[in-house]
């Protein structure tokens, strides 16, 4: 909401235009003399209303709706430009089109992250959340802030950095707060979801399994969301070495995927299916089903190829006739890893290869790529 600091014609001129009001209209909607209003008009930043009259203005002012308030702010710009004096009007948060241009950066985000063009994304999120506070902004503004802190939570989740002051935790927690101020239980529960997700690459697997559990009979999420948190109940089991088990849920929610017709969820659950008969020690069942993630696979984003290539060469390594080969796919997912800066997936890489070589290397550490 935009505030007058001193109303003089100008500013009220301002304000019938933005009211679409005629001067005899306006003058009535205020309470004054319609010579008043002329006045106002004719002599324009040339003139004061008497204090009374201005507190009379600021009530006019503070009931407008959103619209008018626009056209008042851009109208005065325009007045205030044309006879060079200083604009006197401050707002105490965004202008309706900075929410708009908001959302739309936040669009932009979202495609950027899809594409792993993570300097771009951060760059787009820092510009708005660096500009206001929360304390700042009303609840269309707090509800953008809590889309772009999550966003942020998503990058620096791909990148790798979960813990710390600047990490994924920390932004999901934020985006967790403000939701919750606001009253909206299915991003709450979707933060929900993604700490889950946090707290299973940080090692925890027994509470992200736990997490995840509760999380696939939530009504707050989407079925698309349970049927994930589903899903990832299985990645974590597998983590644990109970592969058969965890197979068995992965399958439920490769149905409901497919009932839902979410081509791309149906993809990456079979490469996560993959890896859990893999360590089931059935190789052929693992090479079977990875590739029918790798020929089915929607987006052919980069994280999304450094996945797919990992889990195969995860598998490929697993039997001593395709270790060469498995070390290939390997590399070339380290290379595309390296190019975009997914750290947490060239962590998994080298935990392979390790492995490839007899080291002692955690069943934990060595699934971490099969994450969304």
């Amino acid at each position: 909401m935009a505030t007058v600091h001193l109303w003089t014609g100008l500013e009220a001129h301002a304000l019938r235009r933005a009211l679409r009001m005629s001067v005899r209209a306006f003058a009535d909607h205020l309470g004054v003399a319609v010579r008043t209003v002329s006045k106002w008009e004719k002599l324009g930043a040339g003139t004061e209303p008497r204090p009374d009259t201005q507190a009379i203005l600021d009530v006019a002012l503070g009931r407008a709706d959103a619209a008018a308030h626009l056209r008042f702010e851009t109208l005065l710009s325009e007045l205030s430009r044309s006879t060079e004096i200083g604009l006197r009007v401050t707002t105490a948060g965004p202008r309706l089109w900075e929410y708009a241009t908001w959302a739309d950066d936040l669009d932009r985000v979202v495609v950027a992250l899809s594409r792993q063009s993570f300097a771009f994304a951060e760059n787009l999120l820092s510009r708005w959340l660096a500009r206001y506070s929360p304390r700042d902004l009303d609840d269309r503004g707090l509800y953008l802030y809590g889309r772009s802190t999550a966003l942020l939570g998503d990058l620096h989740r791909d990148q790798g950095a979960l813990l710390g002051p600047l990490s994924a935790r920390h932004n999901y927690a934020d985006a967790h707060s403000v939701f919750t101020q606001l009253d909206i239980p299915r991003r709450v529960a979707q933060l929900d979801l993604s700490l889950a997700v946090v707290t299973e690459m940080s090692g925890k697997l027994d509470a992200a399994a736990h997490q995840y559990e509760s999380l696939a009979v939530d009504d707050r999420l989407s079925r698309r969301d349970r049927a994930r948190a589903r899903l990832w109940v299985g990645t974590a089991l597998s983590k644990g070495g109970e592969h058969d088990y965890a197979a068995r849920v992965m399958t439920v929610a490769i149905r409901d995927f497919e009932d839902l017709n979410e081509p791309d969820d149906w993809s990456a659950a079979h490469q996560k299916l993959a890896l859990a008969r893999r360590g089931a020690g059935d190789l052929n069942g693992a090479l079977s089903l990875i590739d029918v993630a790798r020929s089915t696979a929607v987006s052919d984003a980069p994280l999304q190829r450094v996945r797919l290539d990992t889990a195969y060469g995860h598998i490929l390594i697993s039997d001593p006739a395709t270790v060469d080969d498995g070390l290939k796919t390997l590399e070339r997912a380290a290379q595309v890893a390296t190019k975009v800066g997914l750290v947490h997936q060239l962590r998994a890489i080298e935990d392979i290869r390790r492995l490839s070589h007899g080291a002692d290397v955690p069943a934990a550490a060595v699934t971490r790529e099969i994450h969304e």
